[in-house]
């Protein structure tokens, strides 16, 4: 299982929030560059990016901070956060990002996420699946939708998405565990790649991941890693063990 650690950025900082809420924001570092080049030189193999003032705006806003981490480093980004128009993720392939994360969009221009597979190729789309008390969380969270997690991900499949980012955010930033059961329980039901995200607080959360049973690609660490609460090798060790 792949372990993938997360660079939030906050006007040009790397930051974590608590539930995605902006009012509680922690700023670790006004450096993201050298966060990422850290993360790399501590063995990661891939690095998940999130625009957070993009998710809110509807559009990118750390551009130039996404090219200084893609030039530091040699190992492949996937961004989220904003991403709602094709000439957008055009762009940031272009800029040298891997994949790009579509979370509103694949609510509100499912056909758009399904153009963006055929014109970019589905390795290249990920959707980005926000639970919250249930059902699908959007606009950076600040709202949800009435649709279940599940729903969304046999739609988007239908569009061409094969691999998925999962998060309850609830647990975001929390540290109290990953939702193991829904993460397995969306990987099996639907056949998708399935990455968890959101609430993982030790190695022991990676561990349970990988004892369901069932295929899950990889985990997002975060505030886990930014705490102190495990360390990137300790992670990866659990992981590859």
């Amino acid at each position: 299982m792949l372990v993938i650690p997360a660079i939030d950025l906050r006007e040009g900082r790397c930051v974590r929030l608590f539930q995605g809420k902006l009012d509680q924001e922690t700023t670790y570092s006004h450096d993201p560059a050298e966060v990422a080049l850290t993360w790399q030189e501590q063995g990661a193999k891939y690095l998940h990016l999130v625009d957070l003032d993009g998710a809110f705006a509807g559009e990118p806003k750390n551009m130039e901070t996404v090219q200084r981490i893609i030039e530091a480093i040699n190992i492949p980004v996937q961004l989220g956060g904003g991403i709602r128009t094709l000439s957008t993720v055009e762009r940031l392939l272009k800029l040298g990002v891997d994949r790009v994360i579509f979370g509103t969009a694949a609510i509100n221009n499912p056909d758009m996420v399904a153009d963006a597979c055929r014109q970019f190729g589905s390795e290249r789309i990920v959707v980005g699946i926000d639970s919250k008390d249930g059902l699908v969380a959007v606009e950076g969270w600040a709202t949800t939708v009435e649709k279940e997690a599940l729903t969304l991900a046999h739609e988007i499949q239908k569009k061409g998405i094969t691999r998925v980012v999962y998060t309850n955010t609830s647990l975001d930033g929390t540290l109290s565990g990953v939702d193991v059961k829904a993460t397995a329980d969306l990987a099996q039901k639907t056949g998708l790649k399935v990455i968890a995200s959101g609430g993982v607080a030790s190695a022991a959360d990676i561990k349970n991941l990988k004892n369901t049973g069932v295929d899950i690609e990889g985990v997002i660490l975060g505030k886990a890693l930014y705490s102190g609460a495990i360390t990137l090798p300790e992670a990866l060790a659990e992981a590859e063990g």
